[in-house]
């Protein structure tokens, strides 16, 4: 679920006013970095003998499909509030959400 959320995380940190799709997915760094978590979680979940070795429970698959919707949400809520940042320069939404 970490994992999964922290997609989204990554996702909404590459900028800080422009929408996803007028930026783009062109960081290869990123996006390496993204497969790379992604690899290294299924690694240490499904090695066999490395679950006793951390003592953790070997994950079913359907188990990381519960934060698929959370992230969306955390995805979807920043695009919403970079659109008002777009929209509303110098606005209510800037002098509290901007960084």
């Amino acid at each position: 679920s970490i994992v999964i959320v922290q997609w989204a995380d990554v996702i909404i940190c590459k900028t800080r006013k422009l929408s996803v799709f007028q930026q783009g997915m062109n960081n290869w760094v990123l996006n390496t970095g993204i497969i790379f978590e992604t690899a290294l979680a299924a690694f240490l979940c499904y090695t066999p003998g490395l679950d006793k070795a951390l003592r953790v429970y070997p994950l079913r698959i359907w188990w990381w499909l519960p934060a698929l919707p959370f992230s969306f949400v955390i995805w979807v809520y920043d695009e919403f509030r970079r659109y008002l940042l777009r929209r509303t320069p110098g606005g209510w939404v800037e002098k509290e959400t901007y960084y």
